[in-house]
């Protein structure tokens, strides 16, 4: 099959993210943070509204938000007076309610509404590719070298205390780095969507792995075989990408269930 160069920035650029989320995702379906995801992807109307107060083109704006984000949850998530899905709901609807005032305050922000909500990974370019390359692999990269720390602490929080390992500050990275990685994710499959681009693929590999670092590998292979079917789908079937892409990632997740013939589980 011959792929048409318009295809290709998307097709590499959504490659590389889907790589990248593989691991991400994982450490958040082990830590039964699902709902982090959708709350960095929730702040993206608050980046979009900071953006436009300071002067900042939407996507930085975004990249802003997500990190305030990420350091508020984990300010008040090590104060444990509240139980962390409780506190995500915070956060997340109270940057949703800004990123919403601050854009109905703006008209110029509006437009940018819907290319957030549903992505718009075929507007990506050869520098914008080589952009989120970078960008991708720096995190995977950080996340390699404190990936049995956190995985430690994911395990067994007190344990890993016990082990030396200084988990708050772990954790802590953690989450600025899945922040980044939202902040790129969103501009391929929109804030409807991403969050789904973290679990699913991770949720998928769940069925057929047998340690860590290979459900993290599988993951990163079925996200980027759903990038590859969703932009298929969307250019025969004239869908829109992000949608289609999350669809391929379901529908690999079903299929994989069935084979492993395993309980779905959360």
């Amino acid at each position: 099959m011959i792929i048409d160069p318009f295809l290709l920035p998307a097709l590499c650029g959504g490659l590389l993210l889907a790589m990248a989320a593989g691991p991400f995702g994982c450490l958040l379906v082990w830590r039964r943070m699902a709902y982090f995801g959708d709350t960095l992807s929730h702040s993206a109307l608050m980046g979009v509204g900071l953006g436009i107060v300071g002067g900042l083109s939407p996507y930085a704006g975004i990249a802003l938000a997500a990190v305030i984000v990420a350091l508020a949850f984990s300010f008040f998530g090590r104060q444990k007076l509240l139980a962390n899905d409780t506190l995500l709901g915070i956060i997340s609807h109270g940057s949703l309610a800004l990123g919403l005032v601050l854009v109905a305050l703006n008209m110029s922000g509006r437009n940018t509404l819907y290319a957030l909500l549903l992505g718009d990974i075929l507007s990506l370019d050869w520098p914008d590719v080589a952009l989120l390359g970078g960008i991708s692999a720096l995190l995977v990269l950080i996340l390699l070298l404190v990936w049995r720390g956190v995985l430690a602490a994911t395990v067994h929080e007190d344990m890993a205390r016990v082990d030396g390992y200084p988990v708050d500050a772990l954790f802590m990275v953690y989450n600025l780095l899945l922040a980044l990685l939202v902040a790129g994710a969103i501009r391929m499959v929109g804030v409807l969507l991403v969050a789904a681009l973290l679990i699913v693929p991770a949720a998928a590999a769940r069925k057929l792995s047998q340690t860590p670092e290979q459900m993290a590998v599988l993951a990163s292979l079925i996200g980027m075989t759903s990038v590859a079917g969703g932009l298929a789908a969307a250019w025969v079937f004239d869908m829109p990408t992000g949608p289609a892409i999350v669809l391929m990632a379901v529908g690999a997740f079903l299929v994989l269930s069935l084979i492993s013939r395993a309980p779905l589980r959360g």
